[in-house]
């Protein structure tokens, strides 16, 4: 479910953009001057929210992107697994599990607040909570 289109020469650093069916979060981009005959186009580097694989597209600036709708929520760290979190969400108390980055694993334990998005129905931790 998008939130709203945005075209390419619309796009800065740090927007949440879906490419190929993926929340990417810009990290640079180019836009070229339009030529004698040619549109503008846009260059920019992404890395994906939940694979971290780094996407590059490059588009016409009339092309559009759907920009994803994003929560960003508190939860409480239930249990720490290989590579998940269980975690309580700390507004409507429900539990579920949840993919877990190596450099996020090694700070978490149990009862630790932390940040998590959900993005299409996915969610990632963010960020530990003090």
């Amino acid at each position: 479910m998008a939130l709203k289109l945005i075209t390419a020469t619309e796009i800065r650093n740090g927007t949440c953009i879906m490419i190929d069916g993926q929340p990417c979060i810009v990290r640079s981009y180019d836009i070229s001057k339009t030529g004698k005959h040619g549109a503008s186009k846009l260059r920019a580097d992404a890395i994906g929210v939940f694979d971290g694989k780094k996407r590059v597209v490059v588009v016409p600036g009339h092309e559009r992107f759907e920009i994803p709708m994003i929560k960003k929520l508190k939860a409480q760290v239930m249990s720490v697994s290989e590579d998940k979190a269980n975690i309580m969400d700390l507004e409507s108390f429900e539990t579920f599990d949840v993919l877990v980055d190596a450099e996020i694993k090694a700070d978490l334990k149990e009862n630790d607040n932390v940040e998590y998005w959900d993005i299409e129905e996915s969610n990632k931790i963010i960020k530990r909570r003090i």
